[in-house]
């Protein structure tokens, strides 16, 4: 069996195959999987304490890769490209120099965070750039953060995707609104395109301001991490906010930014192959 992933349900789905007398092979790039980009502590992850050793991501990754290995998984640092499951065993068509493997089966049971669109996402990810609220909310209880979303990727992603999406950017301000100081939410639009009870709780709560009509140019901190996000209203046209009737430039303190830029499934290799996809 080959398992597509290097994450944590990947990595799981080995340990599992390998005790069931098979021989998986998990083929991921050695710096993929979500928890690979946490390079702050894992602080809600079962049976992670601080007295544990390696509790960042890729340290959690790194003992799982060995707990795998220790039952015979075979681990190959490498990315799949194309996947044949139209006649068995199955093809899977690997990154470097065009390789093929065959296996009997295949599990793709990861996904991926959007690529970064702002300037400085990359740069403090981990470091106050995070797109969960759930995981990393508390690490910046009593601080000033930010939302980034509420009318625009996040609404469109909705639309496209899964509706359930359109509230990801409220729900999070509402969760970290629990925890931190303050949150203030940065929406391209003038209005948010959750539903009307979950908007209404946003707008009355103490904690949560909006900036309406405006869009992040990029984010700004230290060694220490995040700093601020700097800011641009958009012309009253519609427009990017860069002519002349543009407002200043905006500057949010905030010791985190909660960027709801969803996630893309992992399955386009599969896609057209099999009924779900």
């Amino acid at each position: 069996i080959v398992i597509l992933g290097g994450g944590p349900a990947g990595l799981s789905a080995a340990i599992y195959a390998a005790r069931a007398g098979l021989s998986p092979v998990v083929v991921a790039p050695a710096f993929g999987g979500q928890l690979q980009g946490k390079g702050v502590d894992v602080e809600n992850f079962p049976g992670v304490l601080e007295a544990f050793l390696q509790a960042t991501g890729p340290g959690l990754v790194a003992r799982m890769r060995r707990q795998a290995a220790a039952f015979n998984a075979t681990m190959v640092s490498d990315a799949a490209v194309r996947v044949d499951v139209s006649r068995s065993p199955f093809t899977i068509t690997l990154d470097e120099a065009e390789a093929q493997t065959t296996a009997d089966g295949v599990d793709s049971p990861n996904d991926t965070v959007s690529e970064p669109l702002l300037a400085g996402e990359h740069e403090y990810r981990g470091r106050g750039v995070s797109s969960c609220a759930t995981c990393d909310g508390y690490l910046y209880r009593g601080k000033d953060v930010v939302v980034v979303g509420g009318g625009d990727s996040a609404a469109e992603e909705a639309r496209r995707k899964l509706c359930a999406r359109r509230h990801h950017s409220v729900h999070q301000a509402l969760l970290l609104a629990r925890t931190s100081r303050s949150v203030t939410m940065i929406v391209r639009r003038g209005a948010l395109r959750a539903s009307r009870a979950l908007a209404t709780r946003v707008l009355e709560h103490p904690n949560i301001a909006v900036e309406w009509n405006v869009t992040v140019d990029r984010f700004e901190g230290n060694a220490d991490g995040l700093r601020r996000a700097i800011c641009r209203r958009a012309t009253k046209d519609g427009g990017s906010g860069q002519g002349a009737a543009a407002d200043a430039e905006l500057s949010v303190r905030a010791s985190a930014a909660f960027v709801s830029i969803g996630h893309e499934p992992n399955t386009g290799l599969l896609r057209g192959q099999l009924g779900t996809f």
